[in-house]
């Protein structure tokens, strides 16, 4: 071994950037050359059990090492590994040719300890921030300190402005990725990173100093173990920044001492899938790069990049319909070199390549650009890990079932459509719903889909995140398999939930398909709705219970055990909503009462109002004597005087839609709701609340029935200058949720009731006569795709016959 504190030629350190296309290559080359006994990979010693697996055939990058604490599973860490990284192709060529290789950073154990002393972690975090990772530019400083602080932070930055550069990343494709003389690039890039750590030192310390020191520590005591052993050709693959750091070893003492007294914790390790997406730098990994895609491509196709990027962005232009021919490429191929001929590039590097492909194959479209940015410059792949890699149970019984049921993980988002009468399509609903009730979002159902309105039918949008394995190492402390861990969750929920919450829970466990948890959870919403005397958890309650007791049948679960439940709450909400409604009005006479248009007292009527739009659809759901039940209640309420009026007016509304108000009691009561005793605060909130908002058809009815929209008007034209001002913003916000035609429609019926033109002979939009003549045979062919199986063809009558 050198003399303590030099040199030693049995080692041999290559700094590189992580994720670095030519620092890849580099490594590899040197590799070939070199013919090490031993490698050094920075990474946490912990998987050095895993190595083998990198030689697997099924191991296909990018891929990531997972440490957790066995503790806590949500503090982890992410080391990830591309094609294009030059640890990985380090860990490719040891393991290929039988080299010994091992990872010498920080151990996982200490890291994660570290993190968590530090501060609390997300339920995923990505490996500690390289220093030679991009990094924002620090506040402005005068003289050294603003470059020492940079030099420490982002070192390939002061490279590259040094060098005359504005841009890190251009500044790096030049000098490294595009290198295709053959020469190290290491000893270079050590030098220089010496240079910069003595100016970073010169600033005095940093708030990470303490850590680096005791990474690097950890890094050289490794190395002596190697040197220990006997091997006499040792190559460390390590960042760029701490290779001035491994060319010369300290005393033993001194590293042990930086060493000494870390926080330790009990750690697992194992390698998962890991995506592109990740890799960029905008995805807040700190040794991030801006264009993964764009690197994976250029170490992938070292022949002619520039060409087969522009061409493979022409085929995917031409998938999305967009006319691009081989003309456009030869010419992109043309404008993307010359611009770098002009600006004194080796290659052609991202910049070019993206304006060639904007200006020419885009013809200066920058949508269809971004297009091409988003799919190939990012470019999302999703890694996969051999069957061999150490995992849960929970983990295995979901790839299990992924393969089973034909649904492989992909980072790209991407839609599907279930039918529940199939079976294969209902395992694959029940298996997404369980990992949602475990928090693991791989499937987004998207309701209300208006293309397929059948209750046997659903959507989903599908995209696997590499923290979805870190839910599912957190998931293992409630069972071996989704459906079992899934069943536990739910007790464990149901066990603190409140009746709202418990019922949605009730929906869950049948989309699910938890038979025996969903048992237990019916019986503790009887329970809890035994004792629980809010109306609004009543009310609330309600509809989950509807629609899992309506649409059980689907998902092929009896039902019939939430009957019960649901006619028990059905029950006490039509007894209690009176009472609660007028214990819900202010006091005082009708005179007196404050507007439901503001304040708490607003809320508290906009809240009510959508419970009872809940407990309506929820009845519709069942059989024809709840529903009539439910009416009778609603009726009931409508008659009462002291119902806030937003209320009021949507129990007015309800009992129309419903047939249980004719038109005649209805214009009556409209007209006290407006009547000039009525503060018109409230009458404008009766008026809101009947209308409704988006979709409740309030502008269709006041288009049709001119008689409602006749007593608007003289409400309307009877109101003060002030009151008028008063109820204006509230009038604009009812009237505001209405499509642009019901609007028009409604503004030309008022000026028809104003003393405008009037008669069916006008057109709701221009006020035209109608010729008769012309109109009738559109008004034939209405007729006959009406009523197609006549025997006879219908004859073509006249407008004033068909009117």
């Amino acid at each position: 071994m050198a003399a303590r504190g030099g040199a030693d030629d049995r080692v041999h350190v290559l700094g590189v950037r992580h994720h670095g296309p030519g620092s890849a290559r580099a490594v590899h080359a040197a590799l070939v050359r070199l013919r090490p006994d031993a490698v050094l990979i920075e990474g946490p010693p912990e998987a050095d059990a895993l190595v083998e697996l990198a030689a697997d055939p099924d191991m296909v990058p990018p891929v990531a090492l997972l440490g957790y604490r066995d503790d806590d599973p949500s503090r982890a860490a992410f080391w990830p590994f591309a094609e294009f990284s030059p640890e990985w192709q380090a860990l490719r060529y040891a393991v290929t040719r039988d080299v010994p290789v091992r990872f010498c950073d920080l151990p996982a154990a200490h890291t994660l300890a570290w993190e968590a002393e530090a501060a609390p972690v997300p339920a995923a975090v990505d490996a500690p921030d390289d220093p030679e990772a991009e990094a924002p530019d620090g506040a402005e400083d005068d003289g050294g300190a603003a470059e020492a602080r940079a030099a420490r932070t982002d070192p390939i930055a002061v490279l590259a402005r040094t060098a005359g550069y504005d841009d890190p990343e251009r500044w790096w494709e030049d000098v490294v990725e595009h290198r295709d003389d053959g020469e190290s690039p290491f000893p270079a890039i050590a030098a220089a990173m010496e240079v910069l750590r003595e100016t970073a030192e010169s600033a005095g310390p940093g708030p990470d100093d303490a850590r680096e020191a005791a990474r690097e520590a950890h890094m050289r005591k490794v190395l002596r173990a190697a040197l220990r052993e006997g091997f006499q050709r040792i190559a460390v693959v390590c960042g760029a920044w701490h290779a001035p750091a491994l060319r010369t070893l300290p005393s033993a003492a001194a590293d042990a001492a930086a060493l000494r007294g870390l926080p330790k914790a009990k750690v697992s390790v194992t390698w998962v899938p890991w995506t592109h997406g990740r890799l960029a730098a905008a995805s807040g990994y700190g040794a991030g790069v801006t264009a993964p895609g764009w690197y994976h491509h250029l170490f992938t196709a070292a022949d002619r990049p520039v060409l087969r990027w522009l061409t493979e962005a022409a085929r995917l232009l031409r998938e999305e319909d967009q006319p691009v021919s081989s003309a456009h490429v030869i010419e992109a191929v043309r404008l993307a070199e010359s611009l770098a001929v002009l600006r004194g590039r080796p290659l052609a590097g991202l910049s070019e390549v993206a304006e060639a492909t904007t200006a020419v194959l885009c013809e200066g479209a920058e949508a269809r650009a971004a297009l091409v940015h988003r799919r190939m410059v990012v470019g999302e792949r999703l890694g996969e890990v051999p069957a061999a890699t150490p995992a849960l149970p929970i983990q295995r019984d979901l790839r299990e079932a992924q393969r089973r049921l034909r649904l492989r993980p992909e980072a790209t988002v991407r839609d599907i459509e279930l039918d529940l009468r199939k079976d294969l399509d209902l395992q694959r609903s029940r298996l997404l719903n369980r990992l949602l009730l475990l928090g693991v979002r791989w499937g987004a159902p998207r309701r209300g889909d208006r293309r397929r309105r059948g209750t046997f039918a659903e959507t989903w949008s599908l995209a696997w995140q590499p923290e979805f394995d870190v839910a599912l190492v957190e998931a293992g402390r409630w069972g071996t398999t989704v459906a079992s861990a899934a069943a536990a969750r739910v007790r464990e929920l149901a066990a603190e939930a409140a009746l709202p919450a418990l019922t949605r829970l009730t929906e869950e466990c049948l989309r699910a398909g938890l038979d025996g948890a969903l048992g237990e959870v019916v019986a503790a919403v009887s329970r809890r709705a035994a004792v629980d005397t809010d109306i609004t958890h009543l009310m609330a309650a309600l509809p989950p219970l509807a629609r899992a007791q309506r649409y059980g049948g689907v998902r092929r679960h009896d039902a019939s055990s939430l009957r019960a439940v649901t006619d028990e709450l059905l029950t006490r909400v039509c007894v209690g909503l009176g009472p609660a409604l007028a214990a819900a009005a202010p006091a005082g006479s009708s005179a007196r009462r404050p507007a439901s248009g503001g304040g708490a007292t607003a809320k508290e009527a906009a809240r009510t109002v959508e419970l009872v739009d809940g407990v309506h659809a929820a009845t519709g759901l069942l059989g024809e004597a709840d529903r009539s039940r439910w009416l009778d209640t609603l009726a009931e309420c409508a008659a009462r005087s002291g119902v806030e009026g937003l209320v009021a007016g949507r129990l007015h509304r309800l009992l129309h839609d419903a047939c249980r108000l004719g038109g005649d009691e209805l214009v009556v009561r409209f007209g006290h709701a407006t009547a000039a005793a009525e503060p018109p605060a409230r009458a404008a909130a009766w008026i809101e609340g009947f209308v409704g908002g988006a979709g409740a058809g309030g502008g269709l009815l006041l288009v049709h029935d001119t008689e409602l929209l006749g007593l608007v008007d003289r409400w309307l034209s009877g109101l003060g200058a002030d009151a008028f001002g008063e109820v204006l913003p509230l009038l604009r916000r009812a009237f505001g949720a209405f499509a642009p035609p019901e609007r028009r429609a409604i503004g030309e019926q008022a000026r028809r009731l104003g003393g405008g033109p009037a008669g069916r002979t006008e057109s709701v939009s221009g006020g035209h006569p109608v010729d008769d003549e012309r109109a009738a045979p559109a008004v034939a062919t209405v007729l006959r795709l009406l009523a197609p199986a006549a025997a006879s063809p219908v004859p073509s009558p006249s407008l004033q016959e068909s009117r």
